[in-house]
């Protein structure tokens, strides 16, 4: 009978609370927006699930969360908690982006830069709402739509908020189609909506090997603090464009960068129980990274619209919102939007153009805030 109650008393009911049941359904919610909604599947799946793990109440003297000693979840987080993932995630990406829409057209590169105004503005206001000048700077990032930046960061300037900020970025990356359409409307006329771009031009085989050597050696001159994140990006990039190391640019684009996501993701999810994740700060780091991304979707647009009053060829303002760094997906949304008003007007060669300079932004705010903020 003993035996029994020990049982009882070790079973996830007993010790079930409110915040865990809440985490519980959240994960639930994640998952179906993956499933049902198609909402970044590859990110929520593993978040999602990871949150239901993540929640389920530990046993006494069993190490089993990924912040208990010699847990097996401990060790797949410690690619997370010391910025291990990110690199690796990049590296995967740059094998898979082609540079050429954003060499084609040199200027949209400036939407990239202006949408990154949603970080610094956001650092100033969780500043003045009495964040550390280091927590301040890694829920700033969130604004870049950028998850593996905003994990980077976040693992060297404020630790202690790595799951909240790594939740946030990653939720509004897969909202992208939710959040970024009513501010695109909101910003532009139909008028602006209609401007239709001139075709991007071809890009030789020795402009695009060239690239990410010259974009790695002033970028990270610039920013130092960036040249991990850079670094892979461009070296990935330079395994794709080099067309001699294909296996290698194939390994990076599909098989690694599919494991990493699994571990990442997973181990994200499940570093959100809720005692460590349901807590008025991390509720107001969700508040200041939506405020974020849609400054930074507002700086494109808006910038764009600046832009086109010198310009002769005019800028379609939409894919200025492509400069936040959601890879692929936000250049997917200002595709869709162009295409509702006028079927025959193709933006996501365009969007592209703002899309990866975005990324490549990203990681430059993360090392210059790292640079100047780091203790």
């Amino acid at each position: 009978m003993e035996m029994f109650s020990q049982f009882i008393n070790g079973t996830g009911f007993v010790s079930l609370s409110w915040g865990n049941l809440i985490m519980l359904i959240i994960g639930i919610i994640f998952i179906s927006l993956a499933i049902i909604k198609d909402y970044e599947p590859l990110l929520l799946v593993p978040i999602g699930f990871g949150v239901l793990v993540g929640n389920i109440p530990p046993v006494a003297g069993m190490a089993l969360s990924v912040y208990d000693d010699g847990s097996v979840l401990r060790y797949i987080y410690y690619g997370v908690s010391e910025g291990i993932y990110p690199p690796l995630i990049f590296l995967g990406i740059g094998a898979m982006t082609d540079f050429s829409a954003m060499l084609s057209n040199p200027k949209l590169v400036l939407l990239g830069a202006a949408a990154q105004v949603g970080i610094f503005l956001t650092l100033i206001g969780a500043l003045a709402l009495g964040f550390t000048p280091q927590e301040a700077g890694a829920i700033g990032i969130i604004g870049g739509a950028d998850g593996p930046t905003a994990i980077f960061l976040s693992s060297k300037l404020a630790p202690h908020l790595l799951g909240s900020i790594a939740i946030a970025a990653y939720s509004y990356m897969a909202l992208v189609p939710v959040i970024q359409p009513p501010i695109m409307k909101l910003l532009t006329t139909r008028e602006e909506r209609l401007i239709r771009m001139a075709a991007p031009r071809s890009v030789s085989k020795r402009e695009r090997v060239i690239f990410p050597v010259g974009a790695f050696l002033i970028c990270a001159m610039i920013a130092p603090g960036s040249m991990v994140l850079i670094g892979m990006l461009f070296f990935g990039n330079l395994l794709k464009e080099s067309l001699v190391t294909d296996r290698l640019a194939n390994t990076a684009r599909n098989a690694m960068i599919d494991i990493v996501t699994i571990l990442l993701g997973f181990s994200v999810g499940a570093s959100t129980s809720a005692d460590h994740f349901l807590t008025p700060q991390s509720i107001l780091i969700f508040a200041l990274g939506a405020l974020s991304f849609c400054i930074a979707t507002a700086g494109g647009i808006l910038f764009a619209k600046f832009m086109n009053l010198f310009l002769k060829d005019k800028i379609n303002p939409l894919v200025g919102a492509a400069g936040v760094s959601a890879v692929p997906d936000s250049a997917r949304v200002v595709h869709n939007m162009g295409q509702k008003e006028d079927p025959g007007n193709f933006l996501l060669m365009h969007a592209m153009a703002p899309n990866v300079s975005g990324v490549i932004g990203s990681a430059i705010g993360a090392g210059v805030l790292w640079t100047v903020l780091v203790k």
